[in-house]
């Protein structure tokens, strides 16, 4: 099973470490080696993100994610992602912006880091409205219960995680929006704009999906009742997936989601290198394990085994949209970012462990409690 998954990003190290060392030698096949080593530890908590949605969908739109979602990944965001972001922040056509990335590329590095604020400002957002709706919800499981539930109970206001999420927009753009580090100037516009943005972005995409899934739902529970009424009848719509218009928007919904985690890998790989070939490479290998990782948490049933992963993820999510909107202002090592995000899944890993043993059921959720609190 691990080469099954794990095959195809396998195959494309070799051969993109391989490439790197013909085009750029000993230097380049090293840059792209760290590159791709960057990407996976920033992305880890991703990766079990992106399995608690996959999860819902069928076979086919799994596979869709693999490949159509890699080239959106490699492509998209690693490679015209940051030439449309100078394009658009230098006001050039498309093909100057790619003639100035690959001849002039100190300057176009300039542009990318003076864009980062509204990078950052979008992508904290739309990563801190994930966190919210998950912190804010009602759960079987808790992992932190002296936070988790008085969150829960506050939850049940609506749209507090929107409020939130403004509130925490409107201080970055008033307190860390004029920025030094990232061109200089005042950035407040900007900043709201984009935050806005991303707040819009998620409303919208998670929206339609959960909207999509929720008649999906209840399809399914027409399906059940069906079922039990008549025994002959076969199957049961909720072991297949999610298909369709639901599965569609859900995958759109994770393509956005992927594009907010890979700007502090974009933004990061410019301490490493200028070049946006060796970085989309590196970063592209990176991504490609990612993607592998989340298909073998799915078919594995990590999550139900060790039920607080997906906990930790979401606190990683968390301390990752705080970070990217510090950074709007100040620099904080990507080294930083990576280890946080690690040693929260580490931790919720090792609280699963813990929960299992205790229920004497190691790696098997199926006989829990309806309700399993940890004190961690």
């Amino acid at each position: 099973m691990l080469l099954k998954t794990f095959g195809w990003s396998f195959a494309i190290t070799v051969l993109g470490l391989a490439l790197a060392g013909v085009l750029w030698g000993w230097q380049g096949l090293a840059i792209v080696g760290i590159l791709s080593v960057l990407e996976i530890s920033l992305s880890f908590d991703n990766a079990v993100i992106n399995a608690g949605i996959l999860r819902k969908m069928n076979a086919f739109w799994q596979k869709i994610f693999l490949t159509l979602g890699i080239l959106i990944a490699v492509f998209g965001m690693r490679l015209v992602f940051p030439v449309v972001i100078v394009a658009i922040t230098a006001k050039l056509g498309p093909i100057e912006a790619v003639n100035l990335a690959i001849n002039d590329k100190a300057q176009y590095q300039e542009l990318v880091t003076s864009a980062h604020p509204a990078i950052a400002a979008f992508g904290g957002i739309f990563l801190l409205m994930i966190f919210l709706d998950f912190i804010f919800e009602e759960r079987d499981y808790k992992w932190l219960s002296w936070i988790e539930k008085p969150m829960a109970k506050i939850g049940k206001l609506d749209t507090l995680s929107v409020i939130i999420a403004l509130v925490a927009l409107l201080v970055s753009a008033m307190t860390v929006a004029t920025s030094v580090a990232h061109g200089g100037g005042d950035k407040s516009a900007t900043v709201l704009l984009s935050g806005v943005a991303g707040l819009i972005t998620y409303l919208i995409v998670g929206g339609i999906s959960g909207f999509f899934e929720a008649k999906l739902e209840d399809a399914d529970e027409d399906a059940d009742e069906e079922a039990a009424a008549a025994p002959a009848t076969k199957g049961n719509g909720s072991a297949v997936g999610l298909a369709g218009k639901a599965a569609f928007f859900m995958f759109l919904y994770l393509e956005v989601i992927d594009a907010s985690f890979s700007f502090d890998g974009v933004i990061g790989a410019f301490a490493i290198t200028n070049d946006i070939f060796m970085m989309a490479l590196g970063l592209g290998i990176g991504a490609m394990y990612i993607r592998s990782l989340t298909v073998f948490l799915v078919r594995k049933g990590t999550l139900d085994d060790y039920v607080y992963l997906e906990h930790g993820a979401h606190y990683a999510i968390g301390a990752l949209a705080v970070i990217l909107l510090v950074t709007i202002k100040y620099e904080i090592n990507e080294v930083i970012t990576g280890l946080v995000g690690i040693v929260l899944i580490a931790l919720s890993f090792a609280s699963s462990v813990i929960r299992n043993r205790r229920e004497g059921k190691p790696g098997d959720s199926s006989g829990a409690k309806s309700e399993v609190e940890s004190g961690v």
